[in-house]
Protein backbone atom coordinates (compact mmCIF):
# COMPACT_ATOMS: atom_id res chain seq x y z
CA UNK A 1 0.00 0.00 0.00
CA UNK A 2 1.29 3.44 -0.87
CA UNK A 3 2.38 5.92 1.77
CA UNK A 4 0.17 8.86 2.73
CA UNK A 5 2.10 11.40 0.71
CA UNK A 6 1.62 9.52 -2.55
CA UNK A 7 -2.07 8.83 -1.99
CA UNK A 8 -3.23 12.44 -2.09
CA UNK A 9 -2.15 15.92 -1.19
CA UNK A 10 -3.08 17.11 2.27
CA UNK A 11 -6.06 19.46 2.43
CA UNK A 12 -4.84 22.94 3.19
CA UNK A 13 -7.02 25.92 4.09
CA UNK A 14 -7.48 28.31 1.21
CA UNK A 15 -7.45 31.37 3.45
CA UNK A 16 -11.18 32.04 3.17
CA UNK A 17 -14.33 30.33 4.43
CA UNK A 18 -16.33 28.10 2.14
CA UNK A 19 -19.05 30.06 0.34
CA UNK A 20 -21.72 27.49 1.12
CA UNK A 21 -20.89 27.70 4.83
CA UNK A 22 -21.20 31.49 4.80
CA UNK A 23 -24.68 31.12 3.32
CA UNK A 24 -25.77 29.22 6.46
CA UNK A 25 -25.47 31.95 9.13
CA UNK A 26 -27.87 30.11 11.44
CA UNK A 27 -25.55 27.10 11.63
CA UNK A 28 -22.66 27.36 14.07
CA UNK A 29 -19.31 26.99 12.33
CA UNK A 30 -17.70 23.62 12.87
CA UNK A 31 -15.03 23.49 15.54
CA UNK A 32 -12.57 20.65 15.12
CA UNK A 33 -11.91 20.62 18.87
CA UNK A 34 -15.50 19.56 19.49
CA UNK A 35 -15.38 16.59 17.10
CA UNK A 36 -14.15 14.09 19.73
CA UNK A 37 -17.01 15.18 21.97
CA UNK A 38 -19.52 14.58 19.16
CA UNK A 39 -18.03 11.14 18.60
CA UNK A 40 -18.36 10.29 22.29
CA UNK A 41 -21.96 11.49 22.22
CA UNK A 42 -22.67 9.19 19.27
CA UNK A 43 -21.22 6.24 21.19
CA UNK A 44 -23.15 7.16 24.33
CA UNK A 45 -26.38 7.61 22.37
CA UNK A 46 -26.06 4.22 20.71
CA UNK A 47 -25.27 2.56 24.03
CA UNK A 48 -28.17 4.32 25.75
CA UNK A 49 -30.60 2.93 23.15
CA UNK A 50 -29.20 -0.61 22.98
CA UNK A 51 -28.42 -1.24 26.65
CA UNK A 52 -32.05 -1.33 27.88
CA UNK A 53 -32.80 -4.15 25.42
CA UNK A 54 -29.82 -6.12 26.70
CA UNK A 55 -30.83 -5.52 30.29
CA UNK A 56 -34.46 -6.40 29.63
CA UNK A 57 -33.47 -9.74 28.11
CA UNK A 58 -31.23 -10.55 31.07
CA UNK A 59 -33.97 -9.68 33.55
CA UNK A 60 -36.47 -11.88 31.73
CA UNK A 61 -34.10 -14.85 31.87
CA UNK A 62 -33.45 -14.21 35.55
CA UNK A 63 -37.15 -14.04 36.40
CA UNK A 64 -38.25 -16.93 34.24
CA UNK A 65 -35.97 -19.08 32.06
CA UNK A 66 -38.93 -20.03 29.90
CA UNK A 67 -38.99 -16.46 28.58
CA UNK A 68 -35.76 -17.15 26.70
CA UNK A 69 -37.38 -16.61 23.23
CA UNK A 70 -38.59 -13.19 24.34
CA UNK A 71 -35.15 -12.39 25.72
CA UNK A 72 -33.58 -13.32 22.37
CA UNK A 73 -36.04 -10.99 20.65
CA UNK A 74 -34.94 -8.19 22.99
CA UNK A 75 -31.25 -8.90 22.39
CA UNK A 76 -31.88 -8.92 18.66
CA UNK A 77 -33.14 -5.35 18.95
CA UNK A 78 -29.96 -4.39 20.81
CA UNK A 79 -27.89 -5.87 17.98
CA UNK A 80 -30.01 -4.30 15.24
CA UNK A 81 -29.70 -0.71 16.46
CA UNK A 82 -25.93 -0.25 15.82
CA UNK A 83 -26.29 -2.44 12.72
CA UNK A 84 -28.84 -0.04 11.26
CA UNK A 85 -26.65 2.97 12.07
CA UNK A 86 -23.70 1.32 10.31
CA UNK A 87 -25.92 0.42 7.37
CA UNK A 88 -27.00 4.03 6.98
CA UNK A 89 -23.36 5.16 7.03
CA UNK A 90 -22.27 2.56 4.49
CA UNK A 91 -25.07 3.47 2.11
CA UNK A 92 -24.80 7.23 2.49
CA UNK A 93 -21.65 7.40 0.37
CA UNK A 94 -22.30 6.84 -3.35
CA UNK A 95 -19.21 5.68 -5.28
CA UNK A 96 -18.60 6.71 -8.88
CA UNK A 97 -20.17 4.20 -11.20
CA UNK A 98 -22.60 2.82 -8.63
CA UNK A 99 -26.01 1.65 -9.77
CA UNK A 100 -27.70 4.72 -8.36
CA UNK A 101 -25.30 7.12 -10.05
CA UNK A 102 -25.60 5.26 -13.36
CA UNK A 103 -29.30 6.00 -13.41
CA UNK A 104 -28.85 9.69 -12.64
CA UNK A 105 -26.15 10.03 -15.29
CA UNK A 106 -27.97 8.11 -18.00
CA UNK A 107 -28.54 11.25 -20.07
CA UNK A 108 -25.02 12.65 -19.78
CA UNK A 109 -22.78 12.51 -22.81
CA UNK A 110 -19.90 10.06 -22.72
CA UNK A 111 -17.49 12.85 -23.65
CA UNK A 112 -18.55 14.97 -20.68
CA UNK A 113 -18.12 12.00 -18.41
CA UNK A 114 -14.58 11.40 -19.65
CA UNK A 115 -13.64 15.06 -19.25
CA UNK A 116 -15.06 15.11 -15.72
CA UNK A 117 -13.12 12.01 -14.73
CA UNK A 118 -10.01 13.51 -16.31
CA UNK A 119 -10.41 16.66 -14.21
CA UNK A 120 -10.84 14.58 -11.09
CA UNK A 121 -7.71 12.63 -11.99
CA UNK A 122 -5.76 15.88 -12.34
CA UNK A 123 -6.78 16.85 -8.81
CA UNK A 124 -5.66 13.55 -7.33
CA UNK A 125 -2.23 12.01 -7.13
CA UNK A 126 -1.34 9.08 -9.36
CA UNK A 127 -2.08 6.39 -6.81
CA UNK A 128 -5.25 8.17 -5.64
CA UNK A 129 -6.38 8.12 -9.28
CA UNK A 130 -5.92 4.36 -9.36
CA UNK A 131 -7.82 3.98 -6.08
CA UNK A 132 -10.70 6.15 -7.33
CA UNK A 133 -10.87 4.21 -10.59
CA UNK A 134 -10.91 0.91 -8.69
CA UNK A 135 -13.30 1.80 -5.87
CA UNK A 136 -15.25 4.88 -6.99
CA UNK A 137 -14.12 6.86 -3.93
CA UNK A 138 -11.57 9.69 -3.87
CA UNK A 139 -9.14 9.77 -0.96
CA UNK A 140 -7.99 13.03 0.58
CA UNK A 141 -5.89 13.60 3.68
CA UNK A 142 -7.08 16.38 5.97
CA UNK A 143 -6.42 17.78 9.41
CA UNK A 144 -9.17 15.62 10.91
CA UNK A 145 -8.12 12.35 9.28
CA UNK A 146 -8.43 10.68 5.90
CA UNK A 147 -11.51 11.45 3.81
CA UNK A 148 -13.24 9.23 1.27
CA UNK A 149 -15.49 11.18 -1.08
CA UNK A 150 -18.20 9.81 -3.34
CA UNK A 151 -20.73 11.50 -5.59
CA UNK A 152 -22.81 11.88 -2.46
CA UNK A 153 -21.62 11.47 1.08
CA UNK A 154 -18.20 11.30 2.67
CA UNK A 155 -16.45 9.08 5.16
CA UNK A 156 -13.83 10.42 7.55
CA UNK A 157 -11.40 7.83 8.87
CA UNK A 158 -10.03 9.22 12.10
CA UNK A 159 -6.36 8.96 13.12
CA UNK A 160 -5.60 5.41 14.13
CA UNK A 161 -8.04 3.99 11.59
CA UNK A 162 -10.43 2.49 14.13
CA UNK A 163 -13.25 5.05 14.03
CA UNK A 164 -15.16 6.29 10.99
CA UNK A 165 -17.44 9.34 10.85
CA UNK A 166 -20.05 9.45 8.11
CA UNK A 167 -21.14 12.81 6.66
CA UNK A 168 -24.21 13.45 4.55
CA UNK A 169 -23.22 15.95 1.86
CA UNK A 170 -23.93 16.49 -1.82
CA UNK A 171 -23.65 19.08 -4.57
CA UNK A 172 -26.72 21.26 -4.93
CA UNK A 173 -28.44 21.21 -8.34
CA UNK A 174 -26.31 18.28 -9.47
CA UNK A 175 -28.93 16.86 -11.84
CA UNK A 176 -27.18 15.97 -15.09
CA UNK A 177 -23.73 16.82 -13.70
CA UNK A 178 -21.16 14.15 -14.63
CA UNK A 179 -20.13 11.83 -11.84
CA UNK A 180 -16.52 12.98 -11.79
CA UNK A 181 -17.56 16.62 -11.49
CA UNK A 182 -19.64 15.88 -8.40
CA UNK A 183 -16.69 14.32 -6.65
CA UNK A 184 -14.34 17.06 -7.87
CA UNK A 185 -16.64 19.76 -6.45
CA UNK A 186 -16.66 18.06 -3.05
CA UNK A 187 -12.90 17.56 -3.17
CA UNK A 188 -12.22 21.21 -3.97
CA UNK A 189 -14.61 22.36 -1.23
CA UNK A 190 -12.86 20.12 1.28
CA UNK A 191 -9.43 21.42 0.28
CA UNK A 192 -10.56 25.01 0.42
CA UNK A 193 -12.12 24.91 3.88
CA UNK A 194 -12.26 21.63 5.81
CA UNK A 195 -14.11 23.20 8.76
CA UNK A 196 -16.59 24.84 6.38
CA UNK A 197 -17.10 21.50 4.63
CA UNK A 198 -18.06 19.95 7.97
CA UNK A 199 -20.29 22.93 8.74
CA UNK A 200 -22.31 22.34 5.57
CA UNK A 201 -22.35 18.55 5.92
CA UNK A 202 -24.29 16.62 8.56
CA UNK A 203 -22.71 13.84 10.59
CA UNK A 204 -25.03 10.84 10.46
CA UNK A 205 -22.81 8.20 12.09
CA UNK A 206 -19.70 7.80 14.19
CA UNK A 207 -18.43 4.42 15.24
CA UNK A 208 -16.20 1.45 14.56
CA UNK A 209 -14.83 1.13 11.04
CA UNK A 210 -15.95 -2.51 10.76
CA UNK A 211 -19.57 -1.47 11.24
CA UNK A 212 -19.34 0.71 8.13
CA UNK A 213 -17.25 -1.69 6.06
CA UNK A 214 -19.80 -4.49 6.12
CA UNK A 215 -22.39 -2.22 4.48
CA UNK A 216 -20.18 -0.58 1.87
CA UNK A 217 -20.46 -1.82 -1.71
CA UNK A 218 -17.91 -4.57 -2.16
CA UNK A 219 -16.18 -2.51 -4.83
CA UNK A 220 -15.59 0.37 -2.38
CA UNK A 221 -14.23 -1.66 0.55
CA UNK A 222 -10.58 -1.50 -0.58
CA UNK A 223 -10.82 2.31 -0.33
CA UNK A 224 -11.76 2.06 3.33
CA UNK A 225 -8.90 -0.37 3.94
CA UNK A 226 -6.45 2.01 2.24
CA UNK A 227 -7.74 4.98 4.22
CA UNK A 228 -7.39 3.08 7.49
CA UNK A 229 -3.81 2.21 6.65
CA UNK A 230 -3.00 5.82 5.84
CA UNK A 231 -4.76 7.03 8.99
Amino acid sequence: MADAGSIARRAEPGGRPLHEAVELPWRRRFDARSLPRWERLWTAWTAAIATPFVAAGAVLIWLEPWTFPVAVWSWAHAWAIPWLYGRRAGRSVVPIGSERSAVSDAGAEAGAQRRALGLLGDLLGLEAQDLAAETGLAMQRGRLGVWLLGEKGALLVRPGGRRVDSWCVRIADAEGLPAGDRVAHLLLALREDEDGFCTVANMDFSGAAWRVRRHLPELARPALAAAREVA
